[in-house]
Formats: structure tokens, C-alpha cells, sequence
């Protein structure tokens, strides 16, 4: 979202919130500003293809010497003992995440569009960091749905058997989704766009993303395989988004090398002092 809108602070509320809006989109589809973004866009092209040929290399190498005996020692589908599991393996649906992102986005630009000055900026400079968010997962998941459908692997025992190389493209049904696994994709785009922008939080973002990683394993839902190409659809994904939105001077900056760090949000404190202020008679 941007820090400012130029409408008057007097327009009432449906106009003020109409702003916010705009801008909060309209920022997002301006022209590229940034003098370094060749730099970045050179880096990312660099660390894509690496990552990328790695992570092929590791997915297929997984494919043919331990997908099939990892889902052997799975426990059961359907084992009662499991149900922890399955509530804990929500926390990378797709949807929920996206959801959640959504909800938070309308609850900031509904309150955003009530303040002026120090007070809108600061909550406008947060809703920048939650569009990166959501856009992040959003495109990962889009990518996903787009491979997922092409490819056409079946899951683990679809058809009776432990079989590895299940594969109907264009079969277009949930028993031919597993590559990638969507829960993966979904963890690592917030793992790796919640740690672009908060640095300190990288170490819990990422224990989060694994441990989704195995309850999808856990639960039969996908093949080793699966999950770590999610893991790499994930966090090339957030990359692209990243380098959208610094080439936009977007919550991100780019140094010299074409390095992208985060710029400095609004911490904490500030906004707490904000809140009060505005609740105050």
C-alpha cells in the first residue's frame, strides 16, 4: 500500500477508503523506478537457474532411489493415531494462508482510510509488507495449480501400488495432484517472504515451512519428491515477487551488487503509541 494518498484529508470516509485502495493497487502496476533494478533482475535471473537446475537434479535423483521406500514407512492413511497431524497440516493450506493475508489487507486499509499523517503511513507501510505477503503465496499457488495440472503424478498408492512414476498429464483430478505439493509451496513462499522482510524471524519461518514438509509426508499426501520441488516453486516465486516490488521501491531496497534487502518498517512500539493516541478521548 503506499504512504500517502493525495486526496483531502477532509473527503469523508467512502472517498478516503477509495484512495487507500487505489493507490494500494496502482502502486503495484506502476512503471519500475528503482536506477539498480538491472543489477537485481540480473541476480535473480542467476539465483533461479541455480536453484532451479539444483533442486531438478535433487527432485529426480529423490524419484528414482527414495520416494518409493520413504512412502513404504509411512504410517498407514487413515490411522486414527494421525489426527494431531492433520490439524497441524492446515497451517500450509493454501487457502487459509491466503485467506487470513486477504482478511488482514481489508482490516488495514478499512483503518488506514480513518487516520492522516504519521498514523496512516505507518499502517499504509505495514499493508505494503502484507501485499508482498500475499502476493508471494498468491503466484506460488498459481504456478503450482499450472504444474500440478501439466504434470499429473498420482500420489502415493493412487492405483494400489507404491508406485513413484504414476504419471496421467492433464488428468486435472486431486489423485493426480502430488508435484509439487501445494503445502510445500504455500510454507516456503511465507517462510521466505515473512524472513525477506524480518531477518530475525528466518530461523522460526523456516522450522514452521519444514514441519509442514513432513506432515505431508506423514500423511501419504505426497512423495519426498513432491515436497521438495513445493519448496523450490516457493521460493523462486517469492523471489520474482520481491524483485517486483523493490524494482518499485516497495518495501525493498537495492544495493550496488543488486543485493535486495528490506527496507525499515514501522516497529512495534511506534504502532502501539499510534493506538493509543487514537482510542485516546
Amino acid at each position: 500500500m503506499p504512504a500517502s494518498t493525495n486526496i483531502a484529508p477532509r473527503a469523508g470516509y467512502p472517498a478516503q477508503l477509495l484512495a487507500v485502495s487505489w493507490h494500494a493497487l496502482a502502486q503495484l502496476v506502476r512503471t519500475p523506478s528503482h536506477s539498480r533494478r538491472a543489477e537485481a533482475a540480473r541476480k535473480l535471473a542467476r539465483h533461479s537457474l541455480w536453484l532451479s537446475v539444483a533442486g531438478a537434479a535433487l527432485v529426480i535423483a529423490l524419484m528414482l532411489a527414495f520416494d518409493q521406500t520413504e512412502i513404504q514407512l509411512m504410517p498407514a492413511r487413515g490411522t486414527p493415531g494421525l489426527w494431531p497431524i492433520r490439524i497441524l497440516t492446515d497451517f500450509g493450506k493454501d487457502e487459509y494462508v491466503l485467506s487470513v493475508l486477504g482478511v488482514a489487507l481489508v482490516a488495514l486499509a478499512v483503518a488506514a482510510a480513518g487516520f492522516h499523517g504519521t498514523r496512516r503511513a505507518l499502517l499504509l507501510g505495514l499493508g505494503t509488507r502484507l501485499q508482498f505477503l500475499f502476493l508471494s503465496v498468491a503466484l506460488s499457488v498459481f504456478v503450482t495449480e499450472i504444474l500440478k495440472y501439466l504434470i499429473g503424478r498420482g500420489r502415493p498408492f493412487v492405483g494400489g501400488k507404491a508406485d513413484p512414476f504414476n504419471f496421467i498429464p492433464f488428468e486435472g483430478t486431486g489423485a493426480y495432484a502430488s508435484l509439487p505439493s501445494g503445502h510445500a509451496v504455500t510454507a516456503f513462499a511465507l517462510a521466505f517472504a515473512v524472513s525477506a522482510l524480518w531477518p530475525r524471524l528466518r530461523v522460526f519461518m523456516f522450522t514452521y515451512a519444514i514441519v509442514i514438509l513432513l506432515t505431508r509426508l506423514v500423511l501419504l499426501a505426497h512423495h519426498p519428491s513432491d515436497v521438495v520441488a513445493g519448496a523450490l516453486v516457493g521460493m523462486v516465486g517469492t523471489m520474482a515477487v520481491r524483485y517486483w516490488f523493490a524494482a518499485r521501491r516497495l518495501g525493498f531496497a537495492i544495493r550496488a551488487d543488486g543485493t535486495i534487502v528490506p527496507i525499515a518498517g514501522p516497529v512495534s512500539g511506534r504502532l502501539k503509541r499510534v493506538a493509543r493516541g487514537a482510542s485516546a478521548p
